[in-house]
């Protein structure tokens, strides 16, 4: 019994240590990013679903706040309909994915 009770124990503790140590990849992320480039790649751009929107241009933000925005729109703490959607179609390794992806971009990417 101990020894099953140790298992399950190391078992649990590998599983969340390889959930919570998500690394992001840029180079994995180009395939990844195409939903984005639509709206954040166009410098200028409104969104008008469900309201008139300005969209920010997110290349050269740091890749912890891309996540986090990420992660908030995935569970509804962000609000916007599109950005929810889209956000639930990611699993983390996606996030982590393209926030390193655009946290490499330049900062006039941005303007």
């Amino acid at each position: 019994m101990k020894k099953l009770l140790a298992v399950l124990v190391l078992a649990g503790c590998a599983a969340t240590a390889s959930a919570a140590d998500v690394v992001g990849n840029a180079k994995a992320a180009p395939n990844k990013i195409e939903m984005c480039i639509g709206c954040h790649g166009i410098p200028g751009y409104k969104a008008t679903f469900p309201e008139v929107y300005q969209v920010p241009m997110i290349g050269g933000q740091s890749a912890k706040y891309i996540e986090s925005a990420l992660h908030a729109y995935k569970k509804g703490d962000r609000k916007h309909p599109s950005m929810r959607g889209i956000a639930m179609s990611l699993s983390d390794q996606d996030i982590a994915d393209v926030a390193a992806y655009y946290s490499q971009q330049n900062a006039q990417s941005r303007k």
